[in-house]
C-alpha cells in the first residue's frame, strides 16, 4: 500500500515562554525575543508558515521542529510542520549521495532519470501540498530532499518559499560543483536561501542568501539539567548501569544496546560501562562516514597503549580506566540514512579486529529511536556523564552535538570542519584538530585534553557561556523573526 506523500506532524504541547523565564538566566534571553517578534507576528497576521523537510526522526531538523514551531505558535505565529513522504528507497539513495556531494564526496552527477525519480517524488509532495496551502502562505523547506517542493509551488501557484540548507562545505570540489548544479534549478526560485555559515553559499545564491546558525533548546530532554539522582536513573533505566536498587520508575521498553564479540546484547553485558565513574570520552552522531568514526578509533587505541607515559599517578590512572564510547541510533529507524547499517558494520569490523585489552575500553552503544523523549535522556545522560565530547567530523554542517555539549560545560575535541568552527574557540571552549584523519594526532590531544583537568573545567565554562549568547533557540527565533518580518511586510501585512 503506497503510503500518503505528504503528512502533517502534530506538536504536542511543549514548554511554554513561561517555563523558560522561569529560569534566572533565561528570563532576559525570553524578554528580548517577544519584544522583537511582535513587529514580526504583525506582518504575517493572515499568512500561515509551512516548515516541510523529509523526516519525522533523526537528525537535527527533526529534533528541532517540535520545540521551534510550538514557540513560534505561542509567540503569534501560524505554523505546522510537514514531512514529505517517499516508500521509494532509490530516492533516499540519491538525496544521500548529493549530500555527501555537497560535503565534498566524490560522486556522479544525477543522470537525467535520477532527476525524473527527484522530480517524481517532489512533485507527488508539492501536488498533495498544494491542497492545503495558501498563494500568501510562506513555506519553508529544509534541506534538498524536499528542495524541488518550493519550486513547483512557487510555478504553480506562486507560493513564495526559503530554503534552508543545513549543509555545505567550505570548498568546492568537482563533488560538490556537481551538487549544486543538480540543485540550481530548484534553489532559485526561493525567495531567500539560509545557511548556517558563508562558506556554503553557492555563488547563484549569493546576494539572497543569510546566516541563521542552528541553535538547542535549554530545557529540552536532550539538554536539560539532569539532578544526580535523575542522571543515574535515566541511565538504570536506558539499560546503560546496572541497578541497585528498587525504581521509582519502570526501566524503558527499549534499552540501549551494547556491542559484544557475540553481537548487540544488554549495554552492561559482558561489564558495567562505568559511566559515572570512570573518565569517559564520547563522540554521539548518526553511523555516517562523515562523521570520522574510524580514525577516533583507531586513536584511542593508540592512547590506551600509551598508559605508562601520564606524569604522574593519577595521570596514569586516569589513562588506564578511561573509556571511548561511541554511540548512534538503531540505523534501521532513520529512514533518510539508508547508509547507516554499512557504516555501522564497518566499525563494529573493526573494533571486533582490535587487541582484546584496548577492546574492552571501546563500547559501542546503539540508542533505539522508539521513543523520542527517552533516546534524548539517554543521550543528555551520556553526555553529561563524559569528561570529554568529541566531535570529530570530516565535514560537519553545524554540530549541534558539539552545541549539547558546550551547554552542559563540558570541553569538546573537535576537528576543524566548517561547521565546528562557527561554535568552538580553540582553547577556549575546546581543542581543534589540524588534522582529525590522523590517528596519532588525536591520541596526543585526547591525552593532553583528559589529563587537563583544570583545563578541562575552564573550557567548559566558557563554551557554556558561548552558547548562552550565541546558539540557544531564542537566539535563533529573534532572527527567524527578523526574516519573517522582513517578508511579510514587503507583501503589504495582513491580508
Amino acid at each position: 500500500m503506497a503510503i500518503a506523500p505528504i503528512e502533517k506532524i502534530e506538536i504536542r504541547r511543549g514548554m511554554k515562554l513561561a517555563d523558560y523565564a522561569s529560569h534566572a538566566a533565561l528570563t532576559p534571553l525570553v524578554s528580548k525575543l517577544e519584544h522583537e517578534s511582535q513587529s514580526a507576528v504583525r506582518a504575517m497576521r493572515g499568512r500561515h508558515i509551512w516548515m516541510l523537510n523529509s523526516t519525522a526522526r533523526g537528525g537535527g531538523v527533526a529534533e528541532m521542529m517540535p520545540m521551534m514551531i510550538a514557540l513560534l505558535r505561542e509567540l503569534g505565529f501560524q505554523t505546522d510542520w510537514i514531512v514529505m513522504n517517499c516508500d521509494r528507497p532509490e530516492f533516499f539513495q540519491l538525496t544521500k549521495r548529493l549530500h555527501n556531494m555537497i560535503h565534498g564526496d566524490p560522486g556522479a552527477a544525477p543522470d537525467p532519470g535520477e532527476r525524473q525519480l527527484y522530480e517524481d517524488v517532489n512533485g507527488r509532495a508539492a501536488d498533495a501540498l498544494a491542497e492545503i496551502v495558501k498563494p500568501e502562505d510562506l513555506l519553508v523547506v529544509h534541506d534538498p530532499q524536499p528542495l524541488a517542493v518550493g519550486a513547483f509551488l512557487k510555478k504553480s501557484m506562486g507560493l513564495s518559499f526559503i530554503w534552508r540548507c543545513h549543509i555545505g562545505l567550505d570548498q568546492r570540489t568537482d563533488s560538490t560543483s556537481a551538487a549544486w548544479r543538480f540543485l540550481q534549478s530548484y534553489a532559485v526560485e526561493c525567495e531567500r536561501a539560509i545557511f548556517s555559515a558563508p562558506e556554503y553559499i553557492p555563488d547563484y545564491l549569493a546576494g539572497r542568501s543569510l546566516i541563521i546558525h542552528p541553535a538547542v533548546d535549554p530545557l529540552s530532554h536532550k539538554n536539560r539539567e539532569l539532578h544526580p539522582i535523575k542522571h543515574a536513573g535515566v541511565l538504570a533505566n536506558a539499560g546503560l548501569m546496572p541497578t541497585v536498587d528498587p525504581m521509582v520508575r519502570p526501566p524503558f521498553e527499549h534499552q540501549a544496546q551494547r556491542l559484544t564479540t557475540e553481537g548487540f546484547v544488554a549495554a552492561t553485558k559482558p561489564d558495567h560501562i562505568g559511566l559515572l565513574f570512570r573518565p569517559m570520552v564520547t563522540q554521539v552522531s548518526r553511523w555516517d562516514r562523515l562523521k570520522g568514526w574510524m580514525p577516533l578509533l583507531e586513536g584511542f587505541a593508540r592512547m590506551k597503549q600509551r598508559i605508562h607515559d601520564g606524569a604522574d599517578a593519577f595521570a596514569r590512572r586516569r589513562m588506564q580506566l578511561v573509556r571511548l564510547v561511541l554511540a548512534g541510533p538503531d540505523p534501521a529507524s532513520i529512514q533518510d540514512d539508508p547508509e547507516g547499517v554499512a557504516v555501522l558494520e564497518e566499525i563494529c569490523a573493526a573494533w571486533q579486529a582490535m587487541r582484546a585489552d584496548v577492546r574492552a575500553d571501546i563500547v559501542l552503544l546503539a540508542l533505539p529511536m522508539h521513543s523520542a523523549k527517552e533516546n534524548a535522556l539517554m543521550v543528555n545522560a551520556l553526555q553529561r556523564a563524559s569528561s570529554i565530547i568529541v566531535q570529530n567530523s570530516l565535514r560537519e554542517g553545524f554540530g549541534l552535538t558539539a552545541t549539547e555539549a558546550m551547554w552542559k560545560s563540558i570541553p569538546v575535541l573537535a576537528s576543524s570542519a566548517c561547521g565546528l568552527r562557527q561554535q568552538i574557540r580553540p582553547g577556549i571552549d575546546g581543542i581543534m584538530l589540524e588534522d582529525n584523519t590522523n590517528p596519532e594526532a588525536i591520541a596526543v590531544a585526547l591525552a593532553d585534553l583528559l589529563n587537563d583537568p583544570v583545563g578541562r573545567d575552564r573550557m567548559g565554562r566558557s563554551a557554556r557561556r558561548q552558547v548562552y549568547e550565541e546558539f540557544l533557540i531564542f537566539t535563533q527565533l529573534r532572527r527567524w523573526a527578523r526574516l519573517f518580518a522582513e517578508w511579510g511586510q514587503k507583501r503589504g501585512g495582513a491580508k
